[in-house]
């Protein structure tokens, strides 16, 4: 008996419930959805609706026409990643048997490296935004704890526990708590006296009393960069500053790793390429 035939577009709903089913994160969800949905349309231009009309060629062509539209090779090996994935959850499913995607290769690229931000940059950032309190905290706490951007956004008012924040299970990753040293813990007390008394938890809230959104965040932290004159950095560069930081300085690989939720080692180590010096080991986090 052989499998019922599937559309490529009742596919790629099942695919998506799939994904959020299993808790991945709303970044990713997006990521794989936009991207299969790229390769749906693509499909249906060549006329192939159904799942099974597809072949690795299909796929290879797919890739060659986002790179025409000037994807790059990183790009275009995310779509790639996207596909198998997509194809993995249809056999899974049992949707097919045979896997197209594992006939095309990625395309190769080299990682650029990490933007650390030079003392001066961020010390310019901070000077941009020292007359707004919510957005100096904000500045302050992702340079000096190294927490992501959507954990900040998602801090209650009950993590701040004395100099420690302590972060929630943010999608897959797990809980931790993170020092808070004197600038970070002087610039949130400044803001929290200006923070509007509202029922709403959320330590970082807009003007009406409403969660300040990750995406309301960034864009205000590209805008401080533009008005420092930094080029060509992003908000997760100052995470990545943190790391460079604290490796230069000779914060212990494995202390490091645990404050900013790391699931393995390596990633933290990764970072060493880029640490041109390096002190003696030491457990004390030291001010940016």
């Amino acid at each position: 008996m052989t499998a019922p035939t599937v559309k490529i577009r009742d596919a790629h709903n099942q695919f998506i419930d799939f994904l959020k089913g299993k808790k991945h994160s709303s970044a990713t969800i997006l990521a794989y959805g936009k991207d299969i949905e790229q390769l749906a349309s693509f499909l249906e231009e060549m006329d192939k609706h159904h799942v099974h009309d597809v072949s690795g060629p299909d796929l290879q062509a797919f890739l060659a026409k986002m790179s025409e539209k000037g994807y790059t090779p990183k790009s275009l090996s995310r779509k790639l990643n996207s596909t198998r994935t997509f194809y993995r959850f249809l056999k899974v499913q049992e949707i097919i048997t045979d896997d197209p995607s594992l006939l095309v290769a990625h395309p190769r690229y080299e990682l650029a490296p990490p933007r650390i931000l030079k003392p001066t940059e961020y010390r310019a950032l901070r000077d941009a935004a020292r007359h707004d309190a919510r957005m100096f905290a904000i500045i302050e706490l992702l340079l000096q704890t190294g927490i992501r951007i959507g954990e900040l956004a998602e801090l209650r008012m009950e993590d701040i526990r004395g100099q420690e924040l302590h972060i929630k299970p943010y999608e897959k990753h797990e809980e931790r708590n993170v020092p808070l040293n004197k600038p970070a813990k002087e610039a949130l007390d400044a803001y929290l006296a200006t923070r509007p008394q509202v029922t709403d938890t959320h330590v970082f809230i807009t003007k009406s009393g409403k969660p300040f959104l990750v995406r309301n965040i960034r864009t205000a932290i590209e805008r401080y960069f533009r008005i420092a004159e930094i080029e060509n950095a992003k908000v997760n560069d100052l995470r990545h500053t943190f790391v460079a930081h604290h490796l230069k300085h000779g914060v212990s690989l494995v202390l490091l790793s645990k404050i900013l939720g790391h699931k393995r080692i390596s990633t933290t180590e990764r970072y060493l390429e880029f640490v041109k010096e390096r002190a003696k080991d030491t457990t004390t986090l030291s001010d940016l």
